[in-house]
């Protein structure tokens, strides 16, 4: 039987986790010129989170997703990663758009193809309209944020409604596909 004293103290701490639990989504779907194909080029992107000072905690598969909203372009790789880093939210927003460029990433059109797409996906419990706007507006929707997202954080719930990320994956619409690679 669990002591109800610890019950409250495992409640607390995972309170705590979520508050401080920040995440970020990491996706390509064309190859890049200094990394290779876009698994590759995510993984490389990952060592930059690192290498700019965030600490990785967690990082879950790779999937192979198609295209949101339905196009012709290749299919993309993605994952999730949990980090730490003592930056504010809009200077970690900084930081990721400054290693989309360093990648070769050019923002055109909204859905475009892309050689590295990296979102910051929650900060913690936050809930803001941004710049950044956080939870990121349409993590809710995408297969391909929430099937790897529970890998790294299967406590984690929306900030804004509350839901659990299970009960997020079991709402999402049958046309979503996102499928993990074998590593």
């Amino acid at each position: 039987m669990l002591d109800r004293g610890m019950a409250g103290k495992r409640k607390v701490a995972g309170a705590a986790a979520a508050r401080d639990c920040i995440l970020i989504g990491i996706g390509a779907n064309l190859p890049s010129a200094a990394h290779g194909p876009p698994r590759a080029t995510c993984a490389a992107a990952l060592a930059a989170l690192a290498a700019r000072g965030l600490r990785v905690l967690r990082r879950s598969r790779w999937y192979e997703s198609a295209p949101v909203p339905p196009s012709g372009q290749p299919w993309y790789v993605n994952g999730v990663a949990r980090v730490e880093t003592g930056l504010p939210p809009a200077a970690l927003l900084a930081l990721l758009h400054d290693i989309e460029r360093d990648f070769g990433r050019e923002r055109r059109e909204i859905n475009a193809a892309r050689v590295i797409d990296l979102d910051l996906l929650a900060y913690g419990d936050r809930v803001e309209t941004g710049p950044p706007a956080l939870p990121h507006p349409r993590l809710h929707e995408r297969a391909f944020v929430l099937l790897p997202l529970a890998e790294v954080a299967p406590d984690w719930r929306h900030p804004a409604t509350g839901r659990s990320v299970a009960a997020l994956i079991a709402a999402l619409p049958p046309d979503q596909t996102a499928r993990p690679l074998a590593d």
